[in-house]
């Protein structure tokens, strides 16, 4: 994991045990700003924790169409700007208009940072029906949900984070941890298109709701199955129904609520 200052911050805090006041030493996390700089252009701004900012940002530009293929990006560098802001500059063959289009329809988007999306509006999710007939075990599901939380280091340390982990097999996975659900999903994809993998052929795990904004995300990047241990929005079933995503939901022990497209699921 890319570390680029302290990750977490320890602070005193008083608890209560027991019926007594104790003063303990406990950790939580750090935030900063982000911003993305495109062809010399501000192409978004982001709250976000402290690593793997190259990779959030190539995921976020990719999420928005704004770049299509990893292969389009000519250089990528992190600057420093203060000890609370960062920046991510890139230059790369770009769609124009998807960055126009970010400044004139961008929603702020449900998750716990704060950033701006146009993949949910009617008119700019443009990502075709998912066809591709990858598929899984149940069992395969269970098992890797089950390893999910020992394989983020933030979570295990603060409790404080949301986590993303794409599958591509077992030797091969990413995980995006960070105080935004959308932005853990950037970072994980982001690592994978960095590191030339088909997310096409992969799954995706997320700690949190499926809201409208994280299934649009996996649309976007034709990821075939989506699935969480909490539930999703009706809006995330629409997305999931009209676009052919597998979408499931309360993936706990040895249960699961498949929303949508359950045949690529087997039993």
């Amino acid at each position: 994991m890319e570390l680029i200052t302290d990750t977490i911050f320890e602070t005193e805090v008083t608890k209560i045990i027991d019926g007594k006041k104790v003063s303990v030493k406990d950790t939580v996390i750090r935030e900063i700003k982000l911003e993305i700089i495109v062809n010399g252009r501000n192409a978004g701004a982001l709250m976000a924790v402290c690593v793997d900012l190259r990779e959030l940002a190539v995921g976020y530009l990719m999420s928005e169409n704004i770049i299509e293929n990893v292969k389009d990006i000519k250089d990528i560098k992190l600057v420093d700007v203060d000890t609370k802001t960062f920046q991510v500059v890139i230059e790369a063959k770009v769609i124009e208009k998807n960055i126009d289009r970010l400044d004139l329809e961008g929603v702020i988007v449900s998750g716990c940072g704060r950033g701006k999306s146009t993949q949910i509006s009617k008119i700019a999710i443009e990502a075709a029906v998912i066809k591709n007939d990858y598929s899984i075990d149940a069992s395969l599901l269970f098992e890797e949900m089950d390893k999910f939380y020992g394989q983020c280091p933030l979570y295990e340390q603060t409790g404080c984070v949301h986590t993303a982990k794409l599958y591509y097999d077992k030797d091969t996975y990413f995980i995006g941890e960070d105080i935004a659900q959308h932005n853990t999903i950037d970072k994980a994809v982001g690592k994978a298109q960095l590191a030339g993998i088909d997310v096409t052929n992969s799954f995706l795990m997320v700690s949190g709701r499926l809201s409208s904004e994280m299934v649009a995300k996996a649309v976007m990047h034709q990821i075939p199955i989506l699935a969480s241990r909490t539930a999703s929005t009706c809006r995330g079933v629409n997305i999931a129904d009209k676009f052919g995503l597998t979408l499931i939901g309360f993936v706990r022990g040895k249960k699961m609520n498949i929303y949508r497209n359950p045949e690529r699921i087997h039993v």
